[in-house]
């Protein structure tokens, strides 16, 4: 019988715990920026974020050694995932209608998939995968168009879904980086030191860019700011960890990201008055979550009948 510590620590149920995670920063990123500007808001929170994985490891010395060991990826990666892509989030949810944003960067794991084929020599798309993908995208989209009308008015938001997809290509590139990071090295420090250095560098732009906002802040905006910020921390520190696990596949474990419009769209009903379940979006929901059980089942088959196939090479070879 499987234990309670055994599930807890499972793949499965670390990415669900992740994307419940991500799914409540739509909400909290509204309100944050009813107070001060993208890149400042962004930076602050990721710095934070650093700051709080710090002060949890507790072994500077690790972290400044395994720094000094991996300077340039981790640099690298605190550009392309923390400066370039959040740049590119928060300028395109600002020039798009708030739907047809979350449909788009609702696609990021067929963009992950595709890179993932093209990058990784052992995550190839297959007809099952594919299939999954798809019905995936099809139940965002039900979400999304049954909440609300989609609709592109002007140039400008032309250029906000241009940004929208570059944020999920440069997602796409992370998960990959992460993935073949050094084995041996602690997904801890490379979260702690990758959320500080992003942060940094975001805030940075924000200097010269939208200027400095030192408030006064209402409560909301600190209880906001420091939520998104343990969020972001705990996210990225489990994502980066399950990224690094024997066996995970990028595009595989990135399917699960399906589930943040859902518990988005639940958390929303829970919290705020004004919305209520629909039939569409329960629709939706079905849909997301066939796919994921399409997907599940045909990788855990395959995973028996690799682990048959080597009991039967073992039985069958001769003993020395």
């Amino acid at each position: 019988m499987t234990s309670i510590k055994s599930i807890i620590k499972s793949t499965t149920f670390l990415a669900i715990l992740t994307c419940w995670l991500w799914s409540t920063a739509f909400a909290a990123v509204k309100i944050g920026l009813q107070y001060n500007s993208p890149f400042q808001f962004g930076g602050l929170r990721f710095i934070i974020a650093g700051l709080m994985l710090f002060i949890y490891f507790g072994k500077p010395k690790t972290i400044i050694s395994e720094f000094k060991a991996s300077w340039k990826f981790i640099l690298l990666l605190s550009v392309v995932q923390f400066s370039a892509q959040y740049a590119f989030f928060y300028k395109g949810m600002n020039l798009v209608p708030g739907a047809l944003g979350a449909m788009i960067i609702g696609s990021s794991p067929i963009f992950i998939a595709v890179i993932a084929h093209f990058s990784m020599h052992n995550d190839k798309m297959t007809p099952v995968k594919t299939i999954s993908i798809i019905i995936g995208l099809i139940g965002i989209a039900i979400i999304t168009l049954g909440r609300t009308k989609v609709e592109i008015k002007n140039e400008l938001e032309l250029l906000g879904i241009g940004f929208l997809f570059a944020n999920n290509i440069l997602s796409g590139y992370s998960n990959i980086m992460v993935s073949k990071y050094q084995k041996g090295r602690s997904p801890m420090v490379l979260s702690s030191t990758s959320l500080f250095i992003g942060g940094l560098m975001l805030f940075a732009v924000a200097i010269p860019t939208e200027g400095i906002n030192l408030g006064p802040f209402p409560p909301v905006y600190y209880v906001t700011l420091v939520w998104l910020a343990f969020l972001s921390a705990a996210a990225f520190a489990i994502w980066y960890t399950l990224l690094q696990r024997p066996g995970v596949k990028v595009s595989i474990l990135n399917t699960w990201k399906f589930l943040i419009p859902v518990s988005g769209a639940a958390l929303s009903w829970i919290l705020i008055q004004e919305e209520k379940p629909d039939w569409i979006s329960i629709a939706g929901m079905v849909v997301i979550t066939f796919s994921l059980l399409l997907l599940n089942y045909s990788n855990r088959r395959k995973t028996k009948n690799k682990e048959y196939e080597k009991i039967q090479i073992n039985i069958e070879s001769p003993a020395e």
